[in-house]
């Protein structure tokens, strides 16, 4: 019986769904009409590649030849047989866990300096935004110049000065802190969204602040980063994804040396699919990524509640 109520139940709620006027049949077979072009791209572009590449980190397939089955094996080469995985995940797990909060912070002190009454603010506004927009082969050329040993802007003033030249890309130990910086010298979208956040910081709470005595630097700690959490959640988020994805500027400035310093989840996963041509080894380490990731947001949301403050809640 209860497996029949069930079977009524979901019949009841499909021909509640479906309508019951032909008018209205007219009006739902129109609305599917209009949005099938994107409901056909959502398959045939979106959820056909995901299972497709689920079915493929099964299997080893070259492109060349047919896929041929064999579970899980890619996966247990991945966690015990590749020592270039751990590696890699080494080089990702850096980038995600200090250069995630340092563009953070470098973006969250900048808008505060921008949402201050100084001359020109909408000129600095736009300075600081351009990075964000400006193409990435064009940033990885300017910073290639400006990291350049011999005739780079910081080499060449160092040289003036006497002073030994920095092998910012050539040095295995200094090839990922250079990308962080230029990561948080682009930080011009997250300046925007801090801004918009701060301005919407009420002024009362300043000046009830002021009142009790609070100095600069309490009120920034007490109320401006509270009041800012859920956009500090909103960038952390974005920028993790975002961490873990990255392959441009990795490929362009060091190609992920030296010495596989810089060699970065991203681009491992290019050389086994379109060098090696291991597609099937490649789905699973797109698997591997897309489980990191999830589990790395979830637990930022599942902290979420302790440090997030939204100003509607209650005390």
């Amino acid at each position: 019986m209860p497996l029949l109520d069930v079977g009524v139940a979901m019949r009841r709620s499909v021909l509640h769904w479906w309508p019951d006027t032909r008018q209205e049949r007219q009006n739902t077979l129109k609305g599917l009409l209009f949005v099938s072009p994107w409901i056909l791209g959502f398959l045939l572009f979106t959820i056909y590649p995901i299972l497709s590449s689920l079915y493929y980190s099964l299997t080893l397939y070259d492109i060349i030849h047919p896929p041929q089955w064999i579970g899980l094996t890619n996966y247990r080469d991945l966690f015990l047989r590749d020592p270039m995985f751990r590696l890699v995940i080494g080089n990702t797990l850096f980038f995600v866990v200090i250069g995630v909060p340092a563009g953070l912070t470098t973006a969250f002190l900048l808008a505060n300096l921008l949402n201050n009454s100084v001359k020109f603010r909408p000129l600095f506004r736009t300075i600081f935004f351009i990075p964000s927009i400006t193409p990435v082969v064009a940033t990885a050329m300017v910073w290639v110049w400006v990291y350049n040993t011999h005739y780079g802007v910081i080499n060449s003033f160092l040289a003036s000065r006497g002073l030994s030249v920095i092998p910012w890309l050539s040095d295995p130990k200094l090839a990922k802190p250079s990308l962080i910086i230029i990561n948080c010298w682009a930080q011009g979208s997250a300046i925007v969204i801090f801004l918009a956040a701060l301005q919407d910081v009420p002024r009362h709470l300043y000046d009830a602040a002021m009142v009790d005595g609070a100095n600069w630097w309490q009120r920034f700690w007490h109320v401006t980063i509270p009041m800012c959490t859920p956009a500090v959640l909103f960038v952390m988020i974005t920028g993790l994804i975002g961490t873990f994805q990255s392959f441009t500027l990795p490929w362009l400035l060091t190609g992920g040396g030296p010495n596989n310093a810089t060699e970065v989840y991203a681009l491992y996963l290019y050389r086994n699919a379109f060098r090696f041509f291991k597609m099937g080894y490649a789905s699973s380490l797109a698997w591997v990524l897309f489980v990191m990731i999830v589990i790395f947001t979830t637990l930022i949301f599942r902290t979420s509640a302790r440090w997030v403050y939204y100003g509607g809640q209650a005390e």
